[in-house]
């Protein structure tokens, strides 16, 4: 059981930077979600985002990130 109450706390850590790192990014004038080849869909009352082009930026960036962190820990 205290395996599972250090992987939980590990989670929410991991969590809590995540959400302090999308605060921050937001404050910046990076232009995420709204490169283009991201689509918006504008209905009567609806509003739905297609992040296609921020989702490929991001996962080529987490990819490299990873992929230093992965060299550098051997």
């Amino acid at each position: 059981m205290t395996e599972l109450g250090k992987l939980l706390i590990g989670v929410g850590l991991v969590l809590v930077v995540a959400g302090a790192l999308v605060l921050l990014l937001g404050r910046t004038n990076l232009p995420l979600g709204r490169l283009p080849g991201d689509m918006v869909y504008r209905g009567k009352n609806t509003t739905i985002y297609l992040p296609v082009a921020t989702s490929v930026v991001v996962s080529v960036v987490l990819t490299i990130v990873l992929w230093v962190v992965g060299k550098w820990r051997k």
